[in-house]
């Protein structure tokens, strides 16, 4: 994505300089009974409002108390009342010198009702699962760390899937150990796949509630991401079994949380702090102009594309950031977080952010990183720095984010689908691209603090899935629904390596059909199983969309944010029918955990053909050979074994089967003497094959 130019406001706005509080904000239970305190410094006055339910649409929905608020310190108003009121719904009116009265729901609230309507007081320590106190994330070395992005809904909506329908699409559904496709016990599904796969941190697309889907209508085949926040600090309600008591998609996210950690797993939350659902939101009614940023002229600033961009730079905005992830992380054992559109939330921010998740106890080990652009413009105080990419280097050496750079340089540009890259036919155009693209960016511009800074990936929930975007640049006239579907593929993936697209091995692609595909799916699996070695073997964050490892479709669709569960869950039996694929991807990340060395050592290009990127990084030597032709790499002979090899494995073979390198002996062109000590390895056309130097002398 481009990144668009950092913009200043030419004036301070004045709401900007309210003055801010430090102290609890919200609906607090104590021993007296029940506090409730809100900052609304232009406020004339604010009455409090009781509720026996929810929403106006239950019975018995009409008020069953008001409390008219004191003013307090700094802009806010409290009362207090001498009840224990879990379970009690409020709202606030808030009355302005103007006349205007709004109804807004409480921005700090922790539990909501149906839709989030209204806000409700809980008793957090009542929501929580059998054995929550000693629920903890796992503690994964950064060698370790493998990201595998998904969405609630994904993961469990195929009705194949094996997960009880009352679950399906739900938190609930993550608690299932054991699923396999339905009538076929062999094929694992759901969290019993993901441990199958290796990855060790599961990113869940927005959790918190959110407002594109209406929650009392949870059979109407709604779907959507969730990047629409109404309630920061609540859980989405339609992924819950009862979206109207609020303390049940409390207490079901963190069963869900719980299950993850079980299995072994970091939970990362994907949140959006950069923009809301709407400009007619509950920070807004409660202090009209001040959460989000407007441009000189008075217009609500879109550098998020959503028409509502918030103010992370204002006090009070900045401050309930660090208090909301601080708060995810401290009540829900949440081990990660992803910043959508971070380039359009402010440094400092950013930083106060690791500093809070730091004293918390095990809190170093939560991951921060994020988008480090925006759509377009944003409209900034004065003297802000963002956290976008020219902004990246101010960030805590902690605090990463995405790698556009090595995901355009290996699959193409991400903004044009006809674009290739350096594994789907440019590979010589694109080879010293993606020599620095595996050893982090070192000595080019933008270059991170540290290697785990970057997240390494070629595709996300957002623009065309890898395979898709395969199928865009490699199918000439452009993709068949063939393509998409990889030929009706039934068992095994590919023959032999692929010849030139449109030949060679296409006759032995998956299910050993061809019919109505354009392109070459056996040279499109090749790219695949390449963009995967380069991802999973480079310096940084390996991170992938979920079902990239059996070459997910979305049938060319690059925004399917809204589009029907059908097109974007999940589809397990694929997973089955890709299997070489699936195990490739296994091979990949288990080399990884394996090799720590791999997250943070220099990765030495090695001299090799133009369309070759070759690396070595301690014992192990990776290359890839975006060529047609077969390549050979000329290195040290210190006794290679070849423990990878993506043409086996895409053969169905095993991925390595003892294949030593052959010491032979060049002429020296100078001397006419024999240079001894020299080991020629054999690279495959269109394949990524990883060595390892033997630890005694094999000759």
């Amino acid at each position: 994505m481009t990144q668009p130019r950092d913009y200043q406001r030419s004036t301070v706005d004045p709401i900007s300089t309210l003055p801010a509080y430090g102290g609890e904000l919200g609906a607090r239970l104590t021993a007296d009974g029940t506090a409730f305190t809100v900052w609304a410094p232009t406020a004339e006055a604010v009455t409090l409002r009781l509720f026996a339910t929810g929403s106006d649409d239950e019975p018995g929905a009409r008020a069953i108390a008001e409390r008219p608020m004191a003013s307090g310190p700094r802009g806010t108003w409290h009362v207090e009342i001498p009840e224990w009121l879990a379970g009690v719904y409020y709202d606030f009116l808030v009355a302005f010198p103007d006349g205007t009265v709004n109804r807004v729901a409480d921005p700090w609230a922790r539990a909501a009702g149906v839709n989030g309507a209204r806000s409700m007081v809980v008793d957090l320590a009542q929501t929580n699962p059998e054995g929550w106190g000693k629920d903890r994330g796992p503690d994964i070395p950064d060698g370790e760390l493998v990201v595998w992005e998904t969405h609630i809904g994904d993961f469990s909506n195929d009705l194949d899937c094996g997960v009880p329908a009352e679950h399906r699409g739900r938190f609930l559904a993550f608690t299932h150990d054991g699923t396999h496709i339905t009538g076929d016990p062999a094929s694992p599904t759901c969290l019993n796949y993901l441990k199958r796969l290796g990855v060790t941190c599961v990113q869940l697309l927005p959790f918190y509630d959110y407002g594109s889907v209406d929650e009392t209508l949870p059979e109407d085949g709604q779907f959507n991401w969730g990047y629409d926040p109404v309630n920061y600090n609540v859980p989405e309600g339609s992924y819950s079994t009862d979206p109207y008591h609020g303390e049940v998609r409390i207490r079901e996210c963190k069963t869900m949380i719980q299950a993850l950690h079980r299995a072994g797993f970091k939970v990362i939350m994907d949140v959006v702090y950069n923009h809301m659902y709407s400009a007619d939101n509950w920070f807004e009614r409660m202090v009209p102009g001040y959460f989000c940023r407007r441009t000189d002229d008075g217009a609500l600033a879109n550098g998020s594309g959503c028409g509502c961009d918030t103010a992370s730079e204002h006090a009070m905005f900045g401050r309930y950031i660090v208090d909301s992830v601080t708060y995810w992380a401290r009540e829900y054992h949440i081990d990660g977080f992803r910043f959508d559109l971070m380039g359009l939330i402010d440094v400092e921010t950013m930083n106060a952010v690791r500093a809070s998740v730091d004293a918390l106890p095990d809190g170093r080990r939560i991951l921060l990183y994020g988008e480090p652009w925006s759509a377009t413009d944003s409209a900034v105080e004065p003297g802000t720095i963002l956290a976008n990419k020219g902004g990246v280097g101010r960030l805590d050496r902690r605090i990463g984010w995405f790698c556009d750079a090595t995901r355009d340089s290996i699959k193409g540009h991400v903004l044009y689908s006809d674009q290739a890259g350096f594994v789907n036919g440019l590979g010589r155009a694109f080879a010293p691209s993606v020599r620095k693209a595996v050893d982090a960016w070192h000595g080019a511009v933008g270059e991170p603090k540290d290697p785990m800074q970057l997240v390494q990936y070629v595709s996300a929930h957002d623009d065309l899935t890898l395979w898709d975007k395969l199928c865009a640049t490699m199918c000439p006239g452009g993709p068949t629904e063939a393509d998409y579907s990889a030929c009706g593929a039934r068992g095994g993936v590919a023959g032999e390596a692929a010849g030139p697209v449109g030949g060679g091995a296409a006759d032995d692609a998956v299910g050993g059909e061809t019919g109505g595909c354009h392109g070459d799916v056996a040279d499109m699996l090749a790219a695949n199983v390449m963009a995967a070695g380069l991802v999973m073997t480079a310096a940084g964050l390996p991170f992938l969309l979920s079902g990239e490892e059996f070459a997910r479709t979305k049938l060319g669709c690059s925004d399917s944010f809204d589009r029907p569960a059908s097109l974007n869950l999940l589809d397990w039996r694929r997973a089955v029918r890709m299997a070489p694929l699936v195990d490739w991807y296994r091979t990949l990340i288990a080399l990884r955990r394996s090799h720590p060395e791999l997250c943070r050592g220099a990765h030495v290009p090695l001299p090799s053909a133009d369309d070759v990127a070759a690396y070595r990084v301690d014992d192990l030597i990776m290359a890839a050979n975006a060529g047609y032709r077969e390549s050979a790499l000329d290195v040290a002979d210190d006794g290679w074994i070849m423990i990878a090899d993506s043409t086996a494995a895409l053969s169905g073979r095993a991925a390595s089967e003892g294949d030593v390198s052959v010491a032979v002996a060049p002429m020296d062109a100078g001397t006419g003497h024999d240079v001894r000590g020299i080991a020629r390895l054999t690279l495959p056309a269109r394949s990524f094959t990883v060595w390892q130097r033997c630890a005694g002398d094999t000759q």
